[in-house]
């Protein structure tokens, strides 16, 4: 794409406020002449005073404007609650905190690009990362007509130049400055440092962003009681709260514990392995409690089958796929299996662990038995158990007895 491809019209940046969106509002002014506006798209993470923090970086970057969208609401109906409902997690750890908001930021963007008049769009991933795949899937499904910029990837700029271009125009550079890349959001923090460029190494305790401190300085235990209907949690210890006030509420609970604090190592959507650190203090909680939840009112053939489509729809929303129409067809089953997924969970918190110490549910099947376990049977007799045993044990039975047929027993 030449300089002057752009005719005219300004250059729309999703903008995160890192190094690299910071590093792209002046060069890309610079290289293609044309006004840069920057687009933050705020999928959790952002108070007032950083809104006020990235307006302002923005401006002195150069930018001739900046928006921000409130998404929060949006990225709960449209992805965490399908993430809550599926108990979703990657490598059985990693509960995509950030990179499941990537789509909804691309189709933030792709309306944006419209309502400014513009044709060409411009984000800060690199060539070694996810968030390249994500942004671009998206946006080629939603906008295929649009022009996209990507100068980290396709310059092939390092952080190090990033920052020395930066600091030669005496402009603004993030807190972390080149040694950590952060990206927050509503369902978590992940941090990218020299540490998780190996597979044996740990960022220190000063890198972290929602759990710092949180092992150096132990709090004392808490109790607290989430409330959920139909599989949405919707109270926080009997006080009913909106769905984006909850998790942020949550979070702030879990991280000062350290809940949630984990390091993800895993395949990248390129086809390489990678590594990030990660602070999901809502994420682990929520989905710890809905889990156990669901235990109390699923029947095991739901559960189980449920489980087995957690993974390819996490896999599909990893990877930038949200848009897939499958997406919806799992997300139908989903639902439904939440239709008696209503109750409390009580957990305690404790630094490092959150511990789930009883569940309740008007759907409860365990209320739902005359028998106990390991108790009384309630509702069949010790005849009923001893040929019940007898006819589970055919299949091993038969299966022995063919061995020792064709031995010649």
């Amino acid at each position: 794409m030449t300089a002057t491809s752009t005719g005219g019209k300004p250059i729309l940046l999703a903008f995160s406020g890192g190094l690299d969106t910071s590093f792209c509002v002046p060069w890309l002014a610079e290289t293609y002449g044309r006004p840069v506006v920057t687009l933050t798209v705020d999928t959790g993470g952002i108070d007032a005073e950083t809104a006020r923090t990235l307006e302002q970086r923005s401006k002195a970057l150069g930018a001739v404007a900046h928006h921000l969208v409130d998404a929060r609401p949006s990225y709960f109906e449209q992805v965490i609650r399908f993430l809550i409902m599926g108990n979703v997690r990657r490598g059985g750890l990693y509960p995509l905190c950030v990179g499941a908001e990537r789509v909804l930021q691309a189709q933030t963007v792709a309306q944006w690009a419209k309502k400014l008049g513009t044709d060409v769009v411009a984000h800060g991933s690199t060539a070694a990362g996810n968030d390249q795949v994500r942004f671009e899937v998206a946006l080629r499904t939603l906008a295929p007509g649009l022009e996209i910029l990507a100068p980290v990837r396709d310059r092939a700029f390092k952080r190090p130049e990033q920052l020395a271009y930066l600091e030669r125009l005496q402009l603004p550079v993030p807190p972390f400055g080149a040694a950590y890349s952060v990206n927050r959001g509503l369902w978590g923090t992940t941090i990218g440092g020299k540490e998780t460029l190996t597979s044996d190494g740990c960022i220190p305790d000063s890198a972290w962003v929602l759990t710092r401190d949180a092992f150096t300085n132990p709090q004392a235990s808490e109790r607290h009681t989430i409330g959920f209907e139909a599989g949405v949690p919707c109270s926080l210890d009997g006080t009913p709260m909106d769905a984006v006030g909850l998790i942020e509420a949550v979070e702030a609970l879990g991280a000062k514990f350290g809940v949630g604090r984990g390091i993800h190592l895993g395949d990248t959507i390129i086809g390489f392995k990678g590594r990030v650190a990660f602070e999901a203090p809502a994420a682990e909680i929520l989905l710890t409690a809905h889990r156990e939840l669901e235990k109390l009112v699923l029947s095991a053939r739901q559960a189980r089958l449920k489980d087995s489509l957690a993974g390819p729809y996490g896999d599909l929303v990893h990877e930038g796929q949200h848009l897939d129409p499958v997406c919806r067809d799992i997300e139908g089953f989903f639902v439904s299996t939440q239709r008696r997924v209503t109750g409390e969970a009580r957990v305690l918190l404790r630094p490092g662990s959150v511990f789930v110490e009883g569940v309740t549910s008007p759907y409860s099947l365990m209320k739902a038995s005359k028998g106990a376990y390991g108790e009384s049977a309630g509702e069949w007799t010790a005849a009923d158990a001893h040929g019940f045993s007898k006819m589970l044990a055919l299949p091993g039975i038969f299966y022995t007895r063919a061995g020792e047929l064709a031995q010649g027993g």
